[in-house]
């Protein structure tokens, strides 16, 4: 009886527990702390190095493998692109040295929330008055989702604040942001950063990040930044921006009224155009790889450019440069043009080496387990490809390229 009382005493804590930890205040104080644990102890039992080079005497691919079993996020083929000048047009009038633009109210990010928290205050500076779980819910319903990438946000926003235009482009560069914000708008960009925690033994501690820019001030040479985690109004220094900017192929996303389009043509130039966009970021990518060959960013920027081109197999050789130079831990969290490439290329081996990498930093990586699937599915084992489709959807029930590739092979979540 006694033994009874105890059992049910311990049933009534652990049901406690569960129901006040679904509670958003204090779920969003203990998930890291929980994540961080578990985190610590996957990779004690199975450490992880530095991600792998490609396989030595891998043959260079001949990008003459049909590029067969695309998933949804795959634009159509396009034509390869002229010579691009890789300059952007001119302001029309001169910029003033500095602008400062209204903040937003700001938000802290819940966990691994970066995105939809900068969002949500990109939103606001437009009068939107919702929050980042009106966004998480529904592009990364599980908190333990560590990336949003900027077309996830860009397709919400589209769908669900339709009333503003929503594009990004890459290549992007001071000037380009300084433009915006002279002429009122607000600019978002994702970044390389660097975590204060270490998550492992040999953690780099290298992750990404985004950043709302609200003004900037040419005299300081500094921007005001929102930062969802560290805080409003940060200053941030143009080389220091630059240097985290350029790990993310200098990404930057624009939301504007449909009566300012002829603004941001105006500010943004040739690069209006999106594939003209890419071949200027290109052709800037193959000069930074030409001017510092030691710059894995660079050539990683390069191999990601080419994809956008469907050149996967001179993408591929960019992406070897880059991880024989040596690439952050976490790249393939956030990046996934190399899965691209060597799947294309019918580079499988590659493919699963920098597959099971990526599941062994992240397990619960939505956008590697698709890509494990389609690997395993142009081997002809379409068991396992089904398995990988499966875990990929469960890890993110709205994920558009978990869906496709299941409706692909005919197979139920």
């Amino acid at each position: 009886m006694r033994l009874a009382r105890i059992l049910l005493f311990l049933a009534a804590i652990v049901l406690a527990s569960v129901l006040v930890y679904q509670i958003p205040a204090v779920n969003s104080r203990l998930a890291w702390r929980l994540d961080f644990a578990r985190t610590s102890l996957r990779m004690w039992l199975n450490p992880a190095g530095a991600l792998p080079t490609a396989a030595a005497g891998q043959p260079t691919a001949t990008g003459e493998v049909a590029a067969v079993f695309p998933t949804a996020t795959l634009r159509p083929p396009t034509a390869t692109p002229a010579p691009p000048t890789p300059t952007n047009e001119p302001s029309p009038t001169p910029l003033p040295s500095s602008a400062q633009l209204p903040a937003p109210a700001w938000e802290q990010q819940g966990p691994n929330n970066c995105g939809p928290a900068t969002l949500a205050l990109y939103l606001r500076t437009f009068g939107w008055e919702g929050d980042q779980y009106d966004i998480s819910d529904l592009i990364k319903p599980e908190s333990a989702d560590r990336n949003v990438n900027v077309e996830e946000l860009a397709f919400w926003s589209r769908n669900h604040a339709g009333w503003l235009s929503t594009h990004y482009r890459v290549g992007g560069d001071i000037e380009t942001l300084k433009r915006f914000l002279a002429n009122g708008l607000p600019i978002m960009i994702e970044e390389g950063t660097y975590l204060e925690e270490t998550y492992w033994d040999n953690d780099d501690h290298w992750s990404g990040h985004y950043l709302l820019l609200t003004g900037y001030d040419d005299g300081a040479q500094t921007f005001t930044a929102q930062d969802t985690f560290l805080g409003p109004d940060r200053t941030v220094t143009y080389a220091q921006l630059l240097e985290g900017w350029e790990q993310f192929n200098y990404v930057y996303i624009f939301l504007y009224l449909p009566h300012q389009e002829a603004t941001v043509q105006a500010i943004l130039g040739e690069n209006w155009d999106p594939d003209v966009n890419r071949q200027n970021a290109q052709a800037s990518a193959q000069a930074a790889t030409e001017a510092a060959p030691d710059n894995p960013f660079a050539w990683f920027n390069l191999g990601s450019n080419l994809v956008y081109f469907e050149e996967y197999a001179r993408a591929a050789d960019a992406y070897d440069e880059a991880r024989r130079l040596g690439l952050p831990q976490r790249m393939l969290r956030y990046q996934f043009g190399p899965f691209h490439a060597y799947f294309h290329s019918n580079r499988l081996d590659d493919l699963f080496v920098i597959v099971d990498y990526s599941l062994q930093i992240t397990p619960n990586s939505e956008e590697a387990l698709v890509w494990q699937g389609w690997g395993y599915y142009r081997q002809g084992d379409e068991t396992q490809a089904i398995e990988s489709f499966r875990e990929a959807y469960w890890h993110n029930v709205n994920s558009y390229d978990a869906q496709y590739a299941l409706d692909y092979v005919g197979a139920a979540p």
